[in-house]
């Protein structure tokens, strides 16, 4: 399994990917593509990764700046991530999102967000944390996980792209 940055040639498979993982998720919004187009054309899409398994895209993570109302700089929104139905559950998602993480580190980002089920992201550090609400959901399905010990914290907005896609 190879994972790298998206190429352009990637976009219309990251698209395909991302529909066909989403299509029978519980939570989808069925805009989740469209969010990540969106975030490409704003120039917001701080990293793109894909996982590729021979020749063929089969997953994919995004990350994107989020504000914080204490405006702490530094800080990103992990997500959508997707990966091809056929390869789920193969450990291939905790890749990608190690994947993302070790690029923030690298960075010297502040820290990340993500808007996902507690278990599967409470093995990458995230935690629910009461310094830090998405606003209209339920707080232990917000989770943080600070790069920089003690680095801000409140109100989390994301880009507008996950406005506007919807």
């Amino acid at each position: 399994m190879l994972i790298r940055p998206e190429q352009p040639h990637d976009i219309a498979a990251i698209d395909r990917v991302i529909t066909r993982a989403f299509a029978t998720a519980p939570h989808a919004s069925g805009t989740e593509a469209r969010i990540v187009d969106a975030l490409r054309e704003a120039g917001a899409l701080t990293l793109s990764l894909v996982a590729e398994s021979h020749g063929e895209v089969v997953g994919h993570v995004a990350l994107s700046p989020v504000a914080l109302s204490d405006g702490t700089p530094g800080w990103y929104g992990l997500g959508p991530l997707a990966v091809a139905p056929g390869h789920q559950g193969k450990g291939l998602g905790g890749q990608l999102v190690a994947h993302a993480l070790d690029a923030l580190r690298q960075r010297h980002a502040a820290g990340c967000v993500v808007l996902g089920e507690p278990e599967y992201y409470g093995r990458f550090g995230f935690r629910a944390d009461p310094d830090f609400v998405l606003p209209g959901v339920p707080p232990e399905y917000f989770q943080a996980v600070r790069l920089t010990p003690g680095a801000g914290g409140g109100t989390v907005a994301y880009h507008q792209a996950f406005e506007v896609a919807a």
